[in-house]
């Protein structure tokens, strides 16, 4: 068992070992891991050379869509608003609030990327919010970094709350009770992430110790606790389809209102670099026109979600089900041809583009630069799907639970969230960790005769730590700050905070077990 779980890691360990100690591209990286796959899957797990082949080939597709579909139409997007010049308003509005390099991330990074996250997901929290930051003037890798450790607590309840609802559909638990264990399993993370995110921009602008922070650490902690309160309450009694969307709303209203009123009129340090030269008066029409990209995506989500059921009900049957994998087990794969954020966001993209007087043949052009811009991060993460697929179907992946929860026995739930934290980093996705892995820690909770819904949500708790270092969210993360090739330096900057979060999580759960 133990020759197994070496086995299987493999290909995680080479993608660790090549990303952070080899300071290997991820575009090269991946497929050299997915060659790894192919052989251990061929010759140690014997599976069929057609199951192989298949299950590679179901992960290309859903690379291609819906995913990298999405993370394209959502830096399309950011590079349509800076083409039509419209990337100025919006940094003048943003500078409006505060000029303090700490509010504009909390606002961003945490509040703007955690909405993105609650309604459409799928790399887009990443994606935007860094391109705005470098808009702002943010130095890419920092602005990467930055909204990596930002988007992890959110995701548990991204694109509409899809991974804690997989969690609870696969095991057949409340989604209610689940979803409002997940909340208290993240609670601690939702109160320290604004101010990680906070102390990493402070030291990247040079802070020297605490009291460089002291005008802004009762803004961060109320941005955590009115993110988390509206969270909690959310989940307990609405659902888990609106608790990320809520607690963001409710976080950005709030860091916005406390920082108009505590820090008006005080420059700091920390303060963005802007002109001061720009005197023209800006409606609300220029306000309209230059967020028009980002207000039609955020309507189109909205109104096409399982939230307006008479749009989304028709949209989501324009589909297609198609048989790729071969092997036992296998289902046909879905392309959800409209109701697919992808789409919805490319389409608002457009829309707002021509809103921006933007010719149609411009925008085009604008597109096909954003397709050249993506390519290498499309191959790292067909790559990665493709791995992790195979890792999934010939029994990799399962392996390596099975051998973490066999040796640690009575002290697994200080383990559990490790493992949905591993398949978030195979595969990149939190929902796709709960379908890997939310039978199993119900299995295990039976077994050793523990709260099994708590165990599950221990599962996509830690799929959001995961997240992090998933070598597709640094590709994403990548390509929206054109760094591109630099992933293994994104990967040293950001294990540390997996690391933290794993162990929190870890804790959280073996100590709160015993108390539900």
């Amino acid at each position: 068992m133990f020759i197994h779980f070496l086995l299987a890691m493999l290909p995680i360990i080479w993608l660790i070992i090549a990303l952070s100690g080899l300071k290997m591209a991820g575009h090269v990286a991946c497929p050299i891991a997915l060659i790894i796959t192919v052989i251990e899957a061929l010759f140690l797990w014997k599976q069929k050379i057609i199951d192989v082949l298949t299950g590679g080939l179901e992960g290309f597709a859903m690379a291609i869509w819906p995913i990298c579909l999405v993370i394209v139409a959502a830096v399309f997007t950011y590079n349509l608003v800076v083409h039509t010049k419209n990337m100025e308003l919006i940094k003048k509005m943003l500078t409006s609030v505060s000029r303090d390099k700490r509010v504009l991330v909390l606002i961003i990074a945490w509040g703007f990327g955690g909405f993105m996250e609650g309604m459409a997901g799928f790399g887009t929290a990443v994606a935007i919010p860094a391109g705005i930051l470098c808009g702002l003037g943010f130095e890419p890798i920092f602005a990467a970094t930055v909204c990596l450790v930002a988007n992890t607590t959110p995701v548990a309840f991204g694109s509409i709350g899809i991974p804690t609802v997989t969690a609870a559909n696969v095991t057949g638990f409340s989604p209610h009770m689940t979803a409002s264990y997940v909340v208290l399993q993240l609670a601690i993370m939702v109160i320290l992430v604004p101010f990680l995110v906070v102390f990493i921009t402070g030291k990247h602008e040079g802070a020297k110790g605490i009291g460089d922070y002291k005008e802004i650490l009762f803004i961060t902690l109320m941005s955590g606790l009115s993110f988390l309160v509206p969270q909690y309450l959310t989940a307990k009694f609405v659902g888990a389809e609106l608790p990320a969307v809520i607690g963001s709303v409710c976080s950005m209203a709030v860091t916005i209102i406390l920082a108009k009123v505590m820090l008006k009129g005080k420059a700091s340090k920390f303060d963005v670099e802007i002109e001061d030269n720009d005197d023209t008066t800006m409606t609300v029409k220029d306000a309209f026109v230059a967020w028009s990209p980002f207000i039609l995506v955020l309507l189109f989500l909205l109104l096409t979600s399982t939230l307006v059921p008479a749009i989304h009900d028709p949209l989501s049957a324009i589909k297609s089900n198609v048989p790729i994998y071969s092997g036992e087990g296998a289902s046909p794969y879905t392309f959800t041809w409209v109701s697919t954020p992808g789409v919805l966001i490319l389409i608002a993209a457009f829309i707002g583009g021509l809103i921006q007087g933007c010719p149609v043949g411009e925008i085009f052009v604008v597109l096909g630069k954003t397709v050249i811009q993506m390519f290498k991060t499309i191959i790292t993460i067909m790559s990665v799907l493709a791995t992790a697929k195979i890792m999934g179907y010939s029994g990799m992946t399962q392996s390596i639970a099975d051998f973490i929860v066999r040796v640690t026995g009575s002290f697994y739930p200080l383990v559990a969230p490790l493992i949905g934290s591993i398949g978030t980093f195979v595969t990149g996705s939190s929902t796709s960790s709960s379908v890997l892995f939310s039978k199993l820690q119900a299995s295990t909770g039976a077994e050793l005769n523990i709260n099994q819904i708590w165990l599950v949500a221990a599962n996509t708790v830690g799929s959001t730590a995961g997240k992090i270092i998933s070598p597709q969210s640094i590709a994403v993360a990548t390509a929206a700050t054109a760094t591109v090739g630099k992933e293994s330096e994104i990967l040293t900057k950001v294990i540390k905070y997996f690391v933290l979060f794993f162990i929190i999580y870890g804790l959280v759960c073996y100590f709160g077990v015993k108390l539900i």
